[in-house]
């Protein structure tokens, strides 16, 4: 990012940041067959999750919400990698999926702990709109770690959003994630990609849409 644009950023009281909101999928459900202690433990392996693997690539709590979490992170990499390693964590602990939507972008930042803008709510909608088991980005201004993998590029339709947001599914690429783990911090401080070049490497980018 250049000065002028650091600068105009600063003027404004904005913060360019990385948005993340994951959630329990089928929670209430849950709680209702199995009881409120089983639900709670599960809570508590979510929360479990975050809080091992959040710290590892930079990424913070913003608030607890029920069953989930929002998180903020300032490069999308590193967000990208968080929440990627929390759903595979979960994956083998929980009983529940996860779904989570991310998004990158600029926002006003409130007394320096709080975050207001278009991209934290649609980092939300996002995960509102994701399916079980799966993570949802908006694709503008978005890279990803080497491991994780970006298809199903498409257009989405978010309540209260106005126009359908460019979209693609984060997966991971379980060769390379194990064979990461012993140094993710190498992966993220080093071994990243935009995504649009993720998505020609696919054939999913603009040219190849449809093909």
């Amino acid at each position: 990012m250049d000065n002028a644009r650091l600068a105009t950023i600063a003027g404004t009281g904005r913060v360019g940041r990385s948005f993340a909101f994951i959630d329990l999928c089928g929670f209430t459900d849950f709680s209702d067959d199995f009881g409120d202690e089983e639900a709670v433990a599960e809570l508590q392996r979510l929360r479990l999750a975050v809080r091992n693997m959040a710290p590892l690539f930079g990424v913070r709590v913003d608030k607890w919400l029920g069953d989930g979490v929002m998180l903020v992170g300032v490069e999308s990499e590193s967000l990208v990698a968080a929440v990627v390693a929390v759903a595979q964590r979960h994956e083998h602990q929980g009983h529940l999926a996860l779904r989570a939507g991310l998004a990158v972008g600029d926002v006003l930042s409130l007394e320096g702990d709080d975050y207001v803008g278009r991209v934290v709510n649609l980092a939300s909608r996002l995960c509102d709109a994701a399916e079980a088991g799966t993570v949802l980005a908006a694709t503008e201004g978005l890279a990803v770690p080497e491991w994780v993998r970006v298809t199903d590029e498409r257009l989405v339709p978010l309540r209260g959003m106005g126009a359908p947001v460019p979209a693609a599914l984060l997966t991971t690429d379980l060769v390379l994630f194990e064979h990461a783990r012993p140094s993710l911090g190498a992966l993220v401080s080093g071994l990243t990609r935009p995504v649009r070049a993720a998505l020609r490497e696919s054939g999913l980018g603009e040219s190849g849409r449809g093909a």
